[in-house]
C-alpha cells in the first residue's frame, strides 16, 4: 500500500490473533515512526513495550482498581466536563456503533462491563504499548507526542500489523509508573495495543464515519 492507502485502511482494532510480534518488528515500528517532527527536534517521546507477564501484570493492577470501584486519576484531561454538538453527537454514535458491532444492547450491564475490560486486556494482542512524556514540558510537546503516535499506527499497518490507540490504559497512572519502575515526573499518556488483527470478529469489521472535508475546512484566497 502506498502512504494514503495505509492511511485510509488504518482502524482501531479490538480483536487480535494469539500471534507473536517479533522483536525486530517493533523495532522497525518505532524506527520509522521515530522521524515525526518536533519543536526544534526536542523528540519528546517515550515508549514502554509491554509483552508476557508484565502486560498481564498491567492488566490485572487496572482490573483490580476497576473493581474496587477506585475512580480514574489520570494525569491529564482527555475529555470535556461538559459535552456540546458536535462534539456530544459524534460521540454518542460512536459508543452506538462500537455497541451495535458487539451484539451488545444498551440495557446489557454484563456485558458493557466485559467489553470495557477488554481495554485493560489490550484487546488480546501480544504487545501493549505505554506512551509517556515528562511532566515539565507543554502542550507543544504533547502535539509532537502525537505525531510520533500516528507514526507508529501507520508504520504497524505498512507492516501488516494493526494497532487501537487507548486514553483508558492512562487512567490509573500511579499502576504503571509503580510496575514499569518510572519516576512520578514521567505522565502516562495513552497506551495501544499491537498486533495482528481478527478479521473474523464482527468488531473489526466496522468503521466509524468521517466527516466530508467541507465541514471542518475553512477556505481564503
Amino acid at each position: 500500500m502506498d502512504t494514503l492507502q495505509v492511511m485510509q485502511a488504518r482502524l482501531c482494532v479490538r480483536a487480535f490473533l494469539d500471534k507473536p510480534v517479533g522483536d525486530e518488528l517493533i523495532r522497525e515500528i518505532l524506527a520509522a515512526a521515530r522521524w515525526a517532527p518536533s519543536g526544534t527536534n526536542t523528540q519528546p517521546w517515550q515508549v514502554a513495550v509491554l509483552r508476557g507477564d508484565t502486560k498481564a501484570s498491567l492488566t490485572q493492577r487496572l482490573l483490580a482498581r476497576r473493581e474496587q470501584h477506585i475512580d480514574p486519576n489520570p494525569d491529564y484531561a482527555y475529555y470535556p466536563d461538559t459535552w456540546v454538538d458536535p462534539y456530544r453527537r459524534r460521540r454518542i454514535a460512536c459508543g452506538k456503533a462500537l455497541y451495535t458491532a458487539l451484539g451488545i444492547a444498551r440495557d446489557d450491564k454484563d456485558r458493557q462491563k466485559i467489553a470495557w475490560e477488554n481495554n485493560y486486556r489490550f484487546f488480546g494482542a501480544p504487545v501493549g504499548l505505554i506512551f509517556l512524556i515528562d511532566k515539565q514540558l507543554n502542550q507543544g510537546s504533547w502535539m509532537d507526542l502525537g505525531m510520533f503516535i500516528q507514526n507508529v499506527m501507520l508504520a504497524a499497518k505498512a507492516l501488516g500489523l494493526d494497532t487501537c490507540p487507548q486514553a483508558s490504559l492512562a487512567e490509573y497512572p500511579d499502576e504503571v509508573r509503580e510496575l514499569l519502575g518510572l519516576s512520578s515526573e514521567v505522565a502516562v499518556v495513552c497506551g495501544m495495543a499491537l498486533g495482528y488483527a481478527d478479521m473474523s470478529q464482527a468488531v473489526n469489521q466496522f468503521r466509524q464515519a468521517r466527516e466530508p472535508v467541507e465541514t471542518f475546512t475553512r477556505w481564503y484566497d
